[in-house]
């Protein structure tokens, strides 16, 4: 009566003990997995392969140009100006057959050569002039430092798949666009690869400093836990 009684116990300790094994070894397998999925870095994140030169390369197989359309202030138009660049430009615009992407992001407005220009003149020996110039200077500090005056940047992003041949088609493709705004007296620039990561990072990271002079040396920013490193 006793042998059948151990053996049944034996058994009920081994059986509670691989069940334990399997479940620890599931969680474990979770853990890795998890881990392995928190340490993707940033450009598996954001889906960017490589930058050359005008041109994005994406994971996915696709390659990106980006054009900057330069603001223009239409208070200063007439209504009958207004409506000749409505219709130049909808006129010229019709001529695109492939799908294009607009983007408009704001960022903090770069006063810096406005204080520059303001700390020449304090070397006037008007001792009101200069107590104005340094109120001002400290004025036009504050507000870059806030971060409450921003701007309106405008781009274009066109694409085509990563094939032989595809730079040249899509640099064509690019000037074309930017040839109507330009004709227009709108002006219209091809990013290099400098400014593409700096569109990048202005989209894509909301730590980024805009107005700083980026460098854009390869690296590989990890993610951990969704936060960019």
């Amino acid at each position: 009566m006793i042998f059948p009684i151990i053996m049944i116990v034996i058994c009920a300790v081994l059986g509670g003990g691989a069940f334990l094994f399997i479940k620890n070894s599931e969680k474990k397998k979770k853990q890795i997995l998890q881990a392995d999925e928190e340490q993707k870095t940033a450009n598996e994140f954001v889906n960017v392969k490589d930058i050359k030169g005008k041109f994005l390369y994406t994971r996915d197989g696709l390659i990106l140009c980006y054009l900057k359309i330069n603001p223009i202030s239409i208070d200063l138009f007439s209504k009958s100006e207004k409506s000749i660049i409505i219709k130049q430009l909808t006129a010229n615009m019709s001529s695109i057959q492939y799908p294009f992407k607009f983007i408009a992001v704001s960022r903090p407005v770069d006063i810096s050569p406005l204080i520059a220009e303001l700390s020449e003149l304090l070397t006037t020996s008007d001792p009101k002039q200069k107590e104005l110039l340094k109120q001002e200077i400290l004025e036009m500090s504050t507000f870059a430092l806030s971060g409450e005056v921003v701007e309106r940047q405008f781009y274009v992003v066109i694409w085509d798949k990563a094939e032989q041949g595809a730079e040249k088609d899509l640099l064509v493709k690019a000037k074309e666009f930017a040839s109507n705004f330009t004709d227009n007296g709108i002006g219209c620039d091809i990013l290099e690869q400098q400014d593409i990561v700096r569109l990048c990072n202005l989209i894509n990271n909301p730590a980024y400093m805009h107005l700083e002079d980026t460098s854009f040396e390869r690296s590989i920013p990890i993610l951990s836990g969704g936060v960019v490193l």
